[in-house]
């Protein structure tokens, strides 16, 4: 761009260049630029709504969700009945987490020009936010009937069936979507959500590779050196795998480590350094901190692709009945600390910044005060600042990786958790345990079932409506009172 500026430069304000050039800029995707000249343009024409739209346009583009909502509101107070900046609107403040407004704004597009198909289907994508399931589902096939080769509109609705649990429906959109759009990396993963809960374990991990080419996922899966490991023979060879994605991911698929380790090869995992005390615990494992340096490798895998290196089944999952151990001192130093008799340690709420935690956490108002059970005493596991909602002692200062946490749980009898990573530890370590779930589980748990074919010693615990909590609390407290 360098050879830009200085004829712009020499240009009178009102000349139009930098807008040309930024509609060139805008046309061939080079979105700073374009935004760059078009803001430019702005200044020397601050009336122009044209030129504004077009900024609006860059800026959404790029994703720019912030800069588009000060924008469009300049803009439309110069064309207040222009269509298509109420859908940029919309669909910025969809970005920014504030659906109910963005509803608003694709209504008032709407209103205007209603055959504008990707304003139905981002009115859907912002009823889908708002959990308002049966709103959503209408404006997205109301898309698909408008433009029927809207491929995000067949992959979105495929994602809301799923959440309905119409797995066989919710697998054809993710279809239909692929055929239109091959590479379209939304929809497999749509399709790979769909598959794993419908019990498709092969098709819906072997799809769930897609998640490398997801602009959400993407910048987790930095360029590797040397050949990525296919799963074939590891005898003889050290296998890198990078962790990815939850701790609770990490502890799932840890178990594989151990079917590489059985073949005769030497598995490195490289995980958070909360997680290395206790996965380089196990015999034949050895686990690096990220960001430390590499050791030498023969190939590498990422963690959450070893179910489809290996070919994983519902009927061939690896250690059901766990594999990992927590180290015996640490279990006697937590067995002087805690009080005698039946312990049942408590987990209502996840990782804050989780996608999904504003469904699979309880809402502590709910939570009211902890039953008073005879001859079971409650154990905090709430790690961080949700810890004092228990009316327990906070424990986080002594929690401080996983080794330590999976001490305390071996001391316990039973684990009562929301779908968090200590549901996964508990199930690891073979602890008996009582799993809370929402209406739309995540995929590993599978709809319809009280028991995981992931780790044998959990129960599962479902709403029987979205955001019903209360049935939900109302059955575990029945288990709990009738185990003692």
């Amino acid at each position: 761009m360098e050879s830009l500026k200085a004829p712009l430069a020499t240009q009178p304000a009102s000349d139009r260049s930098a807008y040309r050039l930024g509609l060139l800029a805008l046309r061939d995707g080079r979105l700073d630029t374009a935004v760059s000249l078009l803001r430019r343009a702005v200044e020397t024409n601050p009336l122009d709504p044209g030129i504004r739209r077009n900024l609006v346009r860059a800026l959404l583009a790029g994703g720019r969700f912030v800069e588009v909502l000060a924008q469009a509101s300049l803009a439309l107070a110069l064309a207040p009945r222009d269509a298509e900046l109420h859908y940029a609107l919309g669909t910025a403040l969809t970005g920014v987490g504030q659906p109910a407004r963005a509803c608003d704004a694709f209504a008032r597009a709407i209103e205007i020009k209603a055959d504008h198909a990707p304003t139905w289907l981002n009115f859907g994508n912002a009823a889908t936010d708002m959990d308002d399931l049966a709103s959503a589902e209408a404006l997205y096939r109301t898309a698909i009937r408008l433009d029927p080769g809207l491929p995000e509109a067949h992959a979105s609705l495929g994602y809301l069936l799923t959440r309905f649990g119409r797995l066989d429906d919710a697998i054809r959109s993710c279809e239909t979507a692929i055929r239109l759009r091959p590479d379209f990396a939304r929809a497999h993963m749509n399709l790979a959500t769909a598959a794993l809960l419908a019990g498709d374990l092969r098709r819906g991990f072997a799809e769930y590779e897609w998640r490398k080419r997801d602009d959400r996922y993407r910048g987790d899966f930095a360029h590797l050196d040397g050949p990525a490991w296919d799963g074939s023979d590891p005898h003889g060879r050290t296998i890198l795998i990078r962790a990815e994605q939850g701790f609770g991911d990490a502890i799932q698929c840890v178990r594989y480590l151990l079917l590489i380790r059985d073949a005769g090869g030497m598995p490195i995992v490289v995980c958070a350094p909360s997680l290395v005390p206790l996965i380089g615990s196990i015999h034949g494992v050895r686990a690096v901190p990220v960001g430390s340096p590499l050791p030498p490798y023969d190939a590498w895998i990422d963690l959450m692709s070893l179910p489809d290196a290996f070919g994983t089944t519902l009927d061939s999952i690896p250690f059901r009945g766990g594999y990992l151990s927590a180290d015996p001192a640490r279990i006697r130093a937590w067995n002087e600390r805690l009080p005698s008799g039946r312990k049942a340690g408590l987990v209502f709420a996840g990782n804050p910044a989780h996608p999904n935690d504003r469904r699979r956490s309880i809402p502590p108002d709910l939570l009211g005060s902890l039953p008073d059970i005879t001859g079971l005493s409650f154990v905090n596991l709430q790690h961080g600042p949700a810890a004092g909602s228990l009316g327990l002692p906070d424990l986080t200062p002594w929690l401080t990786d996983y080794a330590e946490t999976a001490a305390l749980v071996a001391n316990l009898d039973l684990v009562v958790t929301v779908d968090t990573s200590i549901a996964h530890l508990a199930g690891a370590l073979a602890t008996p345990a009582l799993l809370l779930l929402p209406f739309f589980p995540d995929w590993r748990w599978l709809p319809g079932r009280s028991d995981s074919p992931w780790y044998r010693s959990l129960r599962l615990f479902r709403q029987p409506e979205p955001g019903d909590w209360g049935s939900v609390l109302a059955e575990v407290i029945g288990v709990l009172s009738a185990a003692v």
